[in-house]
């Protein structure tokens, strides 16, 4: 029996599966296509960000292009009043009704992006190298510290990227996009092979 992810969509027909079972096994920059994750996007005065964190369990950063992390959600900043909230592997369903609730009579907009993206993990010493190959981002630990998050071009295709842990990156992309960034992932760890 397939797996099935709370958001509905069956485990084995995510759309990364396929590639990552091809993946080469290069411990300098691995690649893990990770599974499915709630994903609301969500913008808001100020009225509204505290009220949206709480319900959300995340207090929302308040300085550009950083991720706050508790309880394995996720509160990315990608703009002045806009923020992507991510809880893996979670029904959306809950999390918009609770936030919705929380924010009631205050400017916001609150859209359940689930089911547009997927997340690749790019993990290793060699992981910023990786990533640099198609993205002019300063990815060094000084200028780009643990829990930056900005959204940005890799090669043609606009990603969401994070740096989870000093070697740990996540890059969040639309569906239509993730194999091709997939395959420019695995042709920028050629060179490492």
């Amino acid at each position: 029996m397939a797996e099935t992810a709370a958001i509905g969509a069956p485990r084995a027909a995510y759309p990364l599966d396929a590639l990552a079972l091809g993946a080469r096994s290069i411990e300098a920059a691995r690649l893990t296509a990770l599974g499915p994750a709630a994903r609301l996007a969500f913008r808001g005065r100020e009225a509204a960000i505290q009220a949206a964190g709480e319900a959300f369990g995340v207090a929302l950063p308040r300085e550009a292009n950083r991720r706050h992390t508790a309880d394995g959600r996720h509160a990315l900043w990608l703009g002045p009043d806009e923020w992507m909230l991510l809880a893996p592997g979670a029904d959306p369903a809950p999390l918009f009704a609770a936030i919705e609730a929380a924010t009631a009579g205050l400017p916001h907009a609150l859209v359940d992006v689930s089911a547009r993206s997927v997340t690749i993990e790019v993990a290793g010493p060699k992981a910023a190298y990786v990533l640099n190959q198609g993205n002019p981002l300063d990815l060094s630990i000084e200028a780009f510290p643990v829990g930056s998050a900005t959204r940005t071009l890799f090669h043609k295709a606009e990603i969401v990227l994070s740096r989870i842990a000093p070697d740990i990156f996540h890059v969040d992309v639309w569906r239509s996009f993730a194999p091709y960034v997939w395959q420019m992932l695995e042709d920028g760890r050629r060179e490492l092979a």
